[in-house]
């Protein structure tokens, strides 16, 4: 492994740039042989969007096929809470509402 390189993928509607020993937090993903994931499973992102080796890059159109990045599960978890307020002044409106977003913090252990 090349100290340059990394890949771009796509999961939970967002786009990441990764390389090998990151850690990277994601939205939670559904599914898993038994139902849900636990930690330490594995995972495997196969939308990878951009490749780079340092010498040389691919980029897919919109995906590369064959390529992919696969991951361990090190922590799940819920981040901070967000506070939403909706407020109008001068006509006794205030709404209050929040929550905490479920997230997988993963280890990328190989980009293929």
């Amino acid at each position: 492994m090349d100290k340059g390189e990394f890949a771009v993928i796509q999961t939970g509607g967002k786009q990441y740039k990764v390389s090998k020993g990151g850690f990277l937090s994601v939205e939670k993903i559904k599914g898993g042989s038994k139902g849900e994931y636990k930690k330490g499973d594995k995972l495997v992102f196969d939308k990878v969007l951009l490749l780079d080796d340092g010498k040389n890059a691919t980029i897919g159109a919109p995906y590369i096929t064959g390529a992919k990045v696969d991951a361990e599960i090190t922590e799940i978890g819920r981040a901070r809470k967000i506070l939403v307020v909706k407020y109008k002044q001068k006509s006794r409106y205030l709404r209050r509402n929040g929550h905490r977003q479920p997230f997988f913090k993963v280890k990328i252990t190989s980009i293929k």
